[in-house]
Order: C-alpha cells, then sequence, then structure tokens
C-alpha cells in the first residue's frame, strides 16, 4: 500500500507523515499566519494544511435555533455563521500561503468545504485533498474531490462505519484508490477515554487502506501512541501562541510542543524497527554480562563438583548455566582455583 503526495511516499515503512493544521490561528492577520507556517517548518512538519471556505460556502446568516451552536463546546453561543466568519482563512491569501510553505521544503493541501473551493485549489494545484470530519456524510462533495485523482485524506470523527463505507466508495466509484484515513473524536479539545486508538489497526484491516490520526486533545501522548499502533500520518493544530486565543487555540499546540512531538515520534519510529531476533555487535559484546557457571571455591583434585563450590553467576566466560546438573557429582581432574570459570576439557 503506497500513497504519494508531492514527493513524498506514504506507506507502511516511510516515516510517518506530520500535518500541521493552520485552521483559524492566524486571527485573520496574514503575518501571524506566515510567521505560523514559518515556526511549523522549524518545529519539523512535513506538510501545513488550510481550510478552504467562507461562512457562505459553509452555512447561512441566521440565527434561529438550528443555526446556533449548544452542544457543550468551547463554541457555544455563536452562530455557525459568526463563528466561520471568525474562523475561516481569506482565499487571497492561499496562494500566497502556499508558495511560502513550498519555498520551505513544506507542502501545502487544504480541505474544501463545497465544489466551489475545490475549483480554487485546483488552481492552486494542491496535491492532494482532505476530507473534514462534518463533511464526510457529503457524498457529492467527496465524489467532486475525488474525480480530480489526488489522494483523499478523511476524516473519522463523526462516522459510523456505513459513514465510512459510502465515503471509500464514493472515491472508488470515481476511479481513485489513494485513499487514507484518519481515526478522529471530533469533540474540542477531546478527552482521552473517547479516542480509542485501538480502532486504527482495525480500520487499515477493515479498510484496507493506510490509517493515521487526526488528533485534538491537549498534549502529545496519543499521537506518539498512535504512531505505535500503525498511524501513518499525524495532524495536529498548530499556534505560535496559545494567548492569541481565536476558536482553535484551547487544542492547537504550540511551537515547542509541536517540535517534541516530532522528536518523539521519530524516536518511537527507529525503537519500532522491525521483527529481529538477531543480536547486534553491543548486545552480542553484552551477552558478555550474562550468567555462566564458576568455580567460587578452591577446588582439589579429585574433589566433588558440588552446588557450594560451582555456581551459576555472572559474567558469561564459563560454561552455560544449563549445563550444571551434569556437572553437579563429578570429579575435578585437577586443582581448579576460585574464579575459574568451567569449561569443556577432553
Amino acid at each position: 500500500m503506497e500513497i504519494k503526495i508531492n514527493n513524498r511516499v506514504i506507506d507502511e515503512n516511510s516515516p510517518v507523515f506530520i500535518v500541521a493544521e493552520l485552521s483559524a490561528n492566524h486571527n485573520q492577520s496574514f503575518d501571524i499566519a506566515v510567521k505560523t507556517i514559518k515556526a511549523m517548518k522549524e518545529a519539523g512538519a512535513d506538510a501545513v494544511k488550510l481550510q478552504t471556505y467562507t461562512p457562505d460556502t459553509m452555512t447561512i446568516d441566521c440565527d434561529n435555533k438550528y443555526f446556533k451552536i449548544n452542544q457543550g463546546t468551547i463554541w457555544d453561543g455563536k452562530t455557525f455563521y459568526e463563528l466561520y466568519k471568525e474562523a475561516y482563512t481569506p482565499w487571497e491569501w492561499q496562494p500566497e500561503l502556499k508558495k511560502i510553505a513550498e519555498k520551505l521544503g513544506l507542502i501545502c493541501f487544504s480541505t474544501p468545504f463545497d465544489k466551489t473551493a475545490v475549483d480554487f485549489l485546483e488552481k492552486m494545484d494542491v496535491s492532494c485533498y482532505k476530507i473534514a470530519s462534518f463533511e464526510i456524510t457529503d457524498i457529492p462533495l467527496i465524489e467532486y474531490v475525488a474525480s480530480k485523482g489526488k489522494p483523499v485524506i478523511i476524516s473519522t470523527g463523526i462516522a459510523i462505519l456505513g459513514d465510512i463505507k459510502e465515503a471509500i466508495n464514493a472515491c472508488k466509484n470515481m476511479g481513485n484508490n489513494n485513499i487514507i484515513l484518519l481515526k478522529c473524536t471530533s469533540s474540542y479539545p477531546a478527552p482521552y477515554e473517547e479516542i480509542n486508538l485501538k480502532t486504527i489497526p482495525d480500520m487499515a484491516k477493515r479498510f484496507k487502506c493506510l490509517v493515521g490520526l487526526s488528533d485534538h486533545t491537549l498534549g502529545i501522548s496519543v499521537p506518539i501512541a498512535a504512531v505505535t499502533i500503525g498511524a501513518r500520518i499525524i495532524e495536529k493544530h498548530f499556534i505560535l501562541d496559545r494567548k492569541l486565543g481565536g476558536p482553535d487555540a484551547a487544542f492547537s499546540l504550540e511551537p515547542e510542543e509541536f517540535k517534541q512531538m516530532i522528536k518523539s515520534v521519530r524516536e518511537v519510529e527507529k525503537a519500532l524497527g522491525k521483527v529481529s531476533y538477531k543480536l547486534t555487535e553491543k548486545m552480542k559484546k553484552s551477552r558478555e554480562f550474562s550468567r555462566s557457571l564458576f568455580v567460587v571455591k578452591d577446588i582439589k583434585k579429585g574433589e566433588n563438583f558440588t552446588e557450594d563450590n560451582i555456581k551459576s553467576i555472572r559474567p558469561g566466560y564459563g560454561l552455560h548455566p544449563k549445563y550444571l546438573k551434569n556437572i553437579l557429582g563429578k570429579k575435578a581432574k585437577t586443582d581448579i582455583k576460585k574464579g575459574t570459570p568451567l569449561v569443556w576439557k577432553s
């Protein structure tokens, strides 16, 4: 299973693809957006992800009960329109932000929320698309995105199994098999007991595709753990300073936190390695500290070997401890001094 995003190959053996989510963390300042992207690069991210919508492509300006947020979220009290007006990334910025990101060596792509956004991003020539959790049921949008022939990354935060199957089938029906699923918990911030990381390997097996994690917890332990059970992409919100505030500040990582997350992920990747029972040269050397059979008291010629004068101790220069019962009761052919390793002699 291999998917190529720009010049980056993502498969079971490649380094985990680390995506820094800009989202609303620019506070409607182009300069902050640019500084944030530069900080993402310095922290070690592989890619920056934007969101491409306007309040009017997302919802309508209405304040009746259907359009007011009242679900125990950090956004309660606002209308959908008010939230998206505060959070959206101006479209006129996005081509320039992509150029800046690519000049830094970052891959830049986006989440479109309607067909006009897809058309806009096609002109920007993004290398892949992201489907947000709340759009996983928008099959016409997924089909339109998939029809562009580029990899499709799909978050599953609000999805039941049937939703995931329909989204995958929508891509495949358009001839696009380049699908990556992201395990996601659509709570902001997400509580640890609702993350269910064990779903990641199940998703990979069930849907036969690459799987990653879109994480909204407050820390870095969840993405690090996700890597150990097969996550090939990690997506996390990035902010210069949570004191800047904004709709996503509470569950975004600051630069040093993001850097530490990446450092830990890369360490875990090295530690995961491969299935191996072979010893390295260092490990072979360490075997010298293992136990073996030694003479622990002076023994005279003809004296019996006993549990009092022969013991299994460190280091490992003598016979294997498994031979102890074969030696006990036998007689020494010569005088042997304390501290001598036992060896076979004809």
